[in-house]
């Protein structure tokens, strides 16, 4: 296995069975050209996209810079050989070469999959938290 970071949009359409959706063109293009957006390609021994990781650095005043694990996916043929641990250690470095001061991510309760990636790559968890959010796409003039 292999994993290299991704700068050229045909890679993303040729890992588009890792996404949840298939990328969009114009996300893409803006996503791989910002330099604080990562995103990571693991390769099987036949060069097949096989995982994926996307993050983000986010920089606060207070706080300093932190790295947001945005997603992981890995293809249901190449799960349980360490490629998402592989995956998430893979942006650790990147976050701190970068001068990140932490790294974090959020996920399902019930994903036992992500859950157990994350420990083994050594994530502790803090907390239970609660998340809201704002559906942006609708017209919410009428609240």
């Amino acid at each position: 296995m292999r994993i290299e970071r991704v700068t050229d949009a045909a890679d993303v359409h040729r890992a588009a069975d890792l996404f949840d959706s298939p990328p969009q063109e114009s996300a893409t293009r803006r996503f791989l050209d910002d330099p604080t957006h990562h995103l990571l390609l693991a390769y099987d021994d036949a060069a097949r996209p096989v995982g994926m990781i996307s993050g983000v650095e986010t920089t606060h005043p207070d706080k300093g810079t932190e790295m947001l694990v945005y997603e992981l996916g890995v293809a249901p043929v190449a799960r349980l050989q360490g490629i998402g641990t592989a995956l998430v250690d893979a942006l650790a470095v990147i976050a701190r070469q970068n001068g990140c001061y932490g790294m974090w991510v959020s996920t399902e309760s019930d994903n036992k999959a992500a859950l157990a990636t994350y420990r083994r790559a050594g994530a502790m968890e803090e907390m239970t938290f609660t998340l809201l959010s704002w559906d942006l796409t609708e017209d919410q003039t009428t609240m």
